[in-house]
């Protein structure tokens, strides 16, 4: 896998080495490159990246606080497994912020961040007619962020942030039960809900997205 997280066009704000190295090592856990279960040997991340210590050792700590890394007693820094049990539990929290973060982006997005964010959700249709499934989460996670940043909701955002990252990891793991054309389908209709600056239709777009997720995971739970 290529995926490499990126910002929209006209949305790179100036950023903390810490956080650039976050980007860098959520991609690698979300893609699997880093598997679940896995060994996290701050020395090789920061060469793989190319990144000090410093800001990699920031990052990995603020991913052991999320629970995206696990401390086990004398064998260091793991990827967390994923739980199947607990999935379900983490699109319903989803659902609830990804409904409020559609009411404030709706409510508050600027007309260049609604056409942004109606312009990543067309990417992701056009990677989906390609099958193209790096070009199509790049595509999802730039959607995440310029939505997220219409929001204004930060407390929310930071909420959210690590339940996408599961799911998003969730998705690569089990890709072959997926289907990226009805997933692009309702992340282009919560596009258009924002974009129209109508709350409800754009929470309809967000219950729309999160039930294609929740019948998604339920279909490899209860193989």
């Amino acid at each position: 896998m290529t995926f490499r997280p990126t910002l929209p066009q006209n949305a790179t704000p100036k950023r903390r080495a810490a956080d650039v190295a976050y980007d860098a090592i959520e991609a690698m856990i979300c893609t699997l490159q880093l598997q679940p279960g896995s060994p996290v040997v701050e020395a090789e991340i920061a060469e793989s990246t190319g990144l000090g210590r410093t800001p990699v050792r920031e990052a990995l700590l603020r991913m052991v606080s999320i629970g995206l890394i696990v401390q086990q007693p004398r064998r260091g820094l793991q990827v967390s497994n994923i739980d199947l049990a607990d999935h379900l539990d983490v699109i319903q929290t989803r659902r609830v912020l990804e409904r409020l973060l559609a009411s404030c982006a709706a409510r508050r997005a600027t007309a260049p961040q609604r056409q942004a964010i109606v312009r990543c959700a067309e990417n992701m249709m056009e990677a989906a007619a390609r099958n193209h499934l790096d070009d199509y989460m790049q595509a999802d996670h730039a959607l995440d962020l310029v939505t997220h940043q219409a929001s204004q909701n930060h407390s929310a955002v930071k909420c959210v942030a690590p339940l996408i990252v599961q799911c998003r990891r969730f998705w690569y793991a089990y890709q072959h039960e997926g289907e990226v054309s009805e997933g692009a389908r309702a992340h282009l209709q919560l596009a258009h809900g924002i974009a129209s600056g109508n709350e409800a239709q754009a929470m309809a777009g967000a219950e729309q997205l999160m039930d294609y997720l929740e019948r998604f995971a339920r279909r490899i739970i209860d193989r």
